[in-house]
């Protein structure tokens, strides 16, 4: 029977560490510091104690400067502490398994299920793991339900009230980043590079692709054969709007592109400064601005550039030498002062010009009348 108890032992303590990774000589050290602290609970604390512990009886004593101290019955306390702690270790080595794998998972996306709605934090099942989407990292206007299975990307592994935790998010544009390279091969080939991903979660995104190689349309491969791909993309994210452009390391051709869906745009990009100056028809640029300026806001996003958008008009006013406020308001004056003194109006613009006063006018033409009259009185009589 004691040998029965022996291999019972040490075959459970054996087969725990493996499936667990855990090692058998971890799993006695813990016990034994647990065992030794419920020895003192119970029977005061004294120096000198240590715990030995037979690794194939499972069979424990207490020692005191080598005489043994191991109270009657003690034997049943010892095995309930051995369990707890076996227990704990295991629990303790899945957790540490689990978030090492999901270490491996960072930026990348998972299928959960919401599990529960505590407020604004939402726990998602992710299977071995649960994971929390935190307030900024939901969707506006998203609705989530329980038992609701949706694609979650993993933002990292942070401290949380209750130790680690998973943080997954709804909101990133890595989102849209990882459903496309699931969706089309020619990305997870690398053939179709994402250049830059600008997002409204809910709303809107652009997204800028490259080729790198010459007979692969990159805009192409993410549409997919009438739209089968990016209409998976947007499924996936609820409806929101997809614009996918061409990248183009031509600042001013890439603008143009970011701005689509506007047509016939004129952009010139000042590097240094960081914005690009751009022009459009009078009838494209609410296109190009976009509800609430949505569309000149993410291609701004996309690019990295500030961009400085105007209409043909407005452009053609701002360039004139003259602004038209100055000219109505010299009109006004003319036709004011025409009104007063019943001049001619080639003679207010003449006087406008010159800037000079009436008042001067009038003094210079009594003085050359009073010089003809002393010129008059001095000639001789004939």
């Amino acid at each position: 029977m004691a040998l029965a108890q022996r291999s019972e032992f040490a075959a459970a303590l054996n087969q725990i560490c493996a499936e667990r990774g855990i090692e058998p000589e971890v799993v006695l050290d813990t016990i034994k510091t647990a065992v030794l602290a419920a020895y003192r609970k119970d029977y005061g604390e004294s120096e000198g104690l240590e715990v030995e512990i037979d690794s194939e009886s499972g069979e424990v004593a207490i020692k005191n400067d080598k005489n043994d101290v191991t109270p009657p019955g003690f034997g049943r306390i010892a095995a309930q502490t051995a369990k707890q702690v076996i227990l704990q270790r295991v629990r303790e080595a899945e957790k540490n398994a689990i978030f090492a794998e999901y270490q491996n998972k960072i930026n990348t996306v998972v299928s959960g299920l919401v599990q529960r709605i505590s407020g604004p934090i939402i726990t998602v099942d992710l299977g071995k793991a649960e994971g929390i989407m935190p307030p900024q990292e939901q969707v506006p206007h998203e609705f989530y339900r329980i038992n609701q299975r949706m694609k979650f990307f993993v933002v990292g592994i942070q401290q949380g009230n209750r130790g680690e935790e998973i943080i997954v998010s709804r909101s990133k544009p890595g989102l849209v980043e990882q459903l496309f390279k699931s969706e089309v091969p020619e990305i997870a080939a690398g053939s179709v590079v994402i250049r830059a991903i600008a997002r409204e979660p809910g709303s809107r995104t652009k997204v800028a692709v490259l080729s790198t190689q010459p007979n692969v349309d990159p805009v192409g491969s993410c549409v997919g054969q009438k739209g089968v791909r990016v209409q998976a993309v947007i499924s996936e994210i609820g409806d929101e709007k997809i614009d996918i452009v061409p990248f183009d390391e031509d600042l001013e051709k890439f603008v143009t592109a970011a701005l689509s869906p506007a047509k016939d745009v004129q952009v010139k990009v000042e590097e240094k400064e960081g914005i690009a100056y751009v022009t459009v028809p009078d009838d494209q640029l609410s296109l190009a601005i976009g509800k609430e300026g949505q569309n000149v806001r993410l291609a701004a996003k996309l690019t990295g550039l500030k961009i400085d958008i105007k209409g043909q008009t407005e452009a053609k006013t701002k360039e004139a030498e003259i602004p038209a406020e100055v000219v109505a308001k010299e009109a006004k004056g003319v036709g004011e002062a025409k009104k007063t003194a019943g001049l001619s109006k080639k003679t207010i613009e003449k006087k406008v010009t010159k800037k000079a006063p009436a008042k001067k006018v009038a003094k210079s033409k009594t003085k050359k009348a009073k010089s003809k009259e002393d010129e008059s009185k001095n000639e001789p009589a004939a």
